[in-house]
């Protein structure tokens, strides 16, 4: 594998987009159009009772609120834990004591440069949430089965969302 050249098409406050000229294993030469976006952590927040904290938020892509896992960007110099920690309290206002890393993933490998840490995060503290100025966020607790009677019922659609809970439902069962 062996990059010729890359040129950028586009520059965002979040993200670029570039076309890369590359030669792929087997020799094969090729453009590739990929979209750089720096890594994210996303949060299972279990409590004392076993339910799992998700957020609902309006996601203009969609176009519609959807339900999903804290989660956001992990910052220029910061480690997956500690944006994992920052974003449970500014999305959540919740703390916690213990994290254990759960899994990471590429959420679309094939155009994508991101990867997604998923933390479990036990052992909460409650607190004010600090939501950043454009973010409306509304918190609820849900139990293992609820969430597994919104999954038969597709009604968690984020693709970040189903592998953590998938996660969180496979360390409960071990």
């Amino acid at each position: 594998m062996k990059l010729l050249s890359s040129r950028t098409l586009c520059q965002t406050r979040i993200f670029s987009v570039t076309e890369d000229h590359v030669v792929e294993p087997g020799g094969i030469e090729v453009y590739r159009a990929v979209v750089r976006h720096g890594p994210s952590a996303v949060i299972v927040a279990e409590d004392d009772k076993g339910r799992v904290l998700l957020v609902r938020q309006f996601r203009w892509p969609v176009g519609r609120a959807i339900w999903e896992l804290p989660a956001g960007r992990v910052n220029a110099g910061e480690r997956p834990l500690a944006a994992a920690r920052r974003e449970l309290l500014e999305e959540t206002g919740y703390q916690a004591r213990r994290w254990k890393k759960l899994l990471s993933f590429y959420p679309s490998p094939g155009y994508v440069t991101e990867r997604m840490h998923v933390f479990l995060a036990t052992e909460l503290r409650a607190g004010a949430a600090r939501p950043d100025e454009d973010e409306r966020i509304h918190r609820r607790w849900f139990t293992a089965g609820q969430i597994r009677a919104w999954l038969r019922r597709g009604r968690i659609i984020d693709g970040k969302t189903l592998i953590g809970l998938h996660a969180w439902e496979s360390k409960r069962r071990c």
